[in-house]
């Protein structure tokens, strides 16, 4: 199972959007500042995910999500938790 999710920072006005196949992990990482394009924005909390039975089908999402529509979708539904 692959898992697109979308972690907001509870500091800052930033959303990160990424592909895992271990979501409680990959939270993990990213507030233990083990990645380097989040740790400034630290801490998180995981705001959406959806499960995918393929990589290709995740990325596909992942994709759309980091688009000029999936950021929109983003700000007037997801992120409003």
């Amino acid at each position: 199972m692959f898992i697109v999710c979308i972690i907001k920072s509870l500091v800052k006005n930033y959303n990160y959007k990424g592909l895992t196949n271990n979501i409680e992990r990959r939270l993990e990482e990213h507030n233990s500042g083990k990645n380097k394009t989040t740790k400034p924005y630290r801490p998180f909390k995981l705001i959406h995910q959806k499960e995918f039975k393929t990589r290709s089908k995740a990325r596909e999402y992942e994709k759309f999500l980091k688009s000029s529509e999936g950021r929109s979708l983003i700000s007037k539904t997801i992120s409003k938790n």
